[in-house]
């Protein structure tokens, strides 16, 4: 299977809502159309960034809808099908094989702390529902769960499993699930703070809940580390890391953080839904001069970017 269309900037796709907090076609739209004009090279919707698992079937069936109608056949479309029951993620993989998605992909099972070969079967019934091909997302610092090269070992044999997206924070992650394919094998880098050291130690591809607000600068890095450009790649690294940690140090959710950045650039997409925490109060005012240093550090490297 051509691994090719899995490789370069794939941003983690924003929950879209409207004005009353419920799942908005336009603003999905227009995100959708927003990335696709900065020339990522796809996008991975329902994750993390897109609040998945405070979201409703119905709902996330939704989001899938939409960046479809915009995107199908444009970019590299992943559906991350993870829900709280085999039943429901796939039922969402079925759908998103239905919309003409390239791949799935799925969190382990959460809440309850499950033996790995309850684990296995989870993902081997999601990949055994549909004729697509599968991505691990491995995120221990949310699911309780960090993927054993063990496991990984078994899941191989099923042809449908072209990949990893790792989220743990070791790079070295990166590099043993690499090694334990013995195939032409996607790792993708999770943590965008590590994407330099990611692609360095051996992740093929990236995706990341903050190239969103800033993909100029992580298609940058990609540029540099392609190119051999080392130097020049740690350094946007460190420009991108400022950034992270100032979407991080307010009280309400980074995700909250983004969107507030995204209204002041003229683009809606809503805010975000409970319990994840709104920004409010003097926080509000910070938000500015976020999204100037943000805009600044995408001027600085917009020769390089021509």
């Amino acid at each position: 299977m051509p691994l090719e269309k899995y490789k370069g900037i794939i941003p983690a796709f924003y929950a879209c809502y409207d004005e009353a907090g419920e799942i908005s076609p336009e603003r999905i739209h227009a995100l959708a159309h927003h990335l696709y004009e900065k020339g990522v090279k796809g996008l991975y919707v329902g994750g993390s960034s897109g609040e998945c698992i405070y979201q409703n079937l119905e709902e996330r069936k939704a989001t899938l809808k939409y960046v479809a109608e915009v995107l199908q056949g444009k970019l590299t479309l992943i559906a991350h099908v993870g829900a709280p029951s085999t039943k429901e993620s796939v039922e969402l993989a079925k759908y998103a094989e239905e919309l003409g998605y390239d791949a799935l992909s799925a969190i382990p099972p959460i809440y309850f702390q499950l033996p790995e070969s309850a684990i296995e079967k989870y993902w081997t019934e999601i990949m055994d529902s549909t004729d697509l091909p599968f991505i691990i997302y491995n995120i221990p610092q949310t699911t309780g769960y960090n993927l054993s090269i063990n496991l990984l070992t078994k899941l191989l044999q099923n042809d449908k499993l072209i990949g990893v997206k790792n989220s743990s924070m070791p790079v070295m992650d990166i590099e043993r699930f690499k090694a334990a394919a013995h195939k032409d094998f996607i790792v993708f880098n999770g943590p965008d703070e590590q994407y330099v050291s990611g692609r360095l130690i051996g992740a093929d591809s990236g995706i990341g809940g903050t190239y969103g607000v800033m993909p100029e600068l992580f298609l940058q890095a990609e540029a540099f580390v392609s190119a051999g450009n080392f130097s020049e790649a740690r350094k946007i690294q460190r420009d991108i890391n400022d950034m992270i940690i100032e979407l991080c140090s307010l009280n309400g959710s980074m995700y909250s953080v983004i969107k507030e950045i995204y209204k002041r650039r003229g683009l809606y997409i809503g805010s975000v839904r409970g319990p994840l925490e709104q920004v409010h109060g003097e926080d509000l005012e910070k938000i500015e001069g976020i999204k100037n240093r943000i805009d600044e550090a995408i001027l600085k490297y917009s020769v390089c970017m021509k």
